[in-house]
């Protein structure tokens, strides 16, 4: 009788104080310890870095960034709007949401990504840098300006122009679409470059300020990959990429035949042929097995 009054008297009390009576049997939480909490997460997996490859609407892969270096691509493309003080990643407006923006899939993941690896860089111990293209599909110059203050507070992994000189980082922006070249030719410092197109040829702008041109495929040539390539179509291709790399700027098309198959795989091969820098695909894993299997 003593026993049951005592129990229910100590029930009594621990209801009354708001706490309950743990079972006998059960182990007390293990807190983490200090390493543990502080023990950085793995970095993400990532291939051989590929020369040549360029991830056009990268975001559009199931994991933005991740699938592309995967596969080893040097070069991945965004499409920026400014929407509310974001810049939003998307290809149409309507489809621009809060919070999918440069900063969160692409700026911060290689920040961490950077540091994490051997060597302060984005694939382990590379000496290259990775080409973000940034389109800007919103008005020019508020949308530059919001680039460049994002750029600038991940400045340690951003290549970056100073009074006449580029320092070279882990990763380097290039800014598409629409760009606003007076802006940029005017500034003492920026973290982003230009991308120039055909007529920016014989411009005589320096790699400094345009260190890649890009142009549309079917407005400079006529040939899909169906037979042989006219010998005058091969020839202007190598003497617009000879042009360009004496000047210091790398090539990349859009509006290339982007289907699998023969056609593809002809185009591809006179782009590689001629030197282009930038193969321009939406399928990661068809241009990494034609780049491999070119050894390249």
């Amino acid at each position: 009788m003593f026993v049951k009054s005592t129990l229910a008297a100590v029930a009594v009390l621990a209801s009354l104080a708001g706490t309950a009576v743990a079972p006998a049997t059960a182990a007390p939480a293990q807190a983490p310890t200090q390493a543990q909490a502080e023990a950085p997460s793995p970095a993400p997996v990532v291939g051989q870095p590929l020369a040549g490859t360029h991830a056009h609407n990268d975001y559009e892969h199931d994991r933005p960034l991740f699938d592309a270096l995967d596969h080893g691509f040097t070069s991945v493309e965004a499409d920026v709007w400014l929407v509310d003080g974001e810049l939003r990643v998307a290809h149409d407006l309507a489809d621009a949401k809060q919070g999918v923006t440069l900063e969160s899939l692409y700026l911060d993941p290689l920040r961490d990504l950077v540091r994490s690896q051997p060597g302060h860089s984005v694939y382990p111990k590379w000496d290259g840098s990775l080409q973000l293209l940034i389109d800007i599909k919103s008005e020019g110059e508020s949308t530059y300006a919001a680039i460049e203050q994002e750029l600038a507070e991940h400045r340690d992994i951003m290549s970056r122009y100073t009074n006449g000189k580029v320092k070279t980082g882990p990763v380097t922006a290039v800014i598409s679409g629409n760009r606003p070249l007076a802006t940029m030719q005017a500034q003492d410092k920026r973290f982003s470059f230009y991308d120039g197109r055909a007529a920016d040829l014989a411009s005589g702008l320096p790699a400094a300020l345009m260190p890649l041109v890009s142009d549309n495929w079917t407005k400079l040539f006529t040939w899909q990959g169906v037979g042989p390539m006219p010998e005058a179509e091969r020839a202007k291709l190598r003497a617009f990429v000879t042009t360009a790399h004496a000047n210091g700027y790398r090539v990349r098309f859009w509006a290339t035949p982007d289907q699998p198959g023969t056609a593809r795989d002809a185009v591809w091969t006179e782009l590689a042929d001629a030197g282009v820098d930038h193969i321009n695909t939406d399928d990661l894993v068809g241009l990494q097995q034609f780049l491999t299997a070119r050894g390249a």
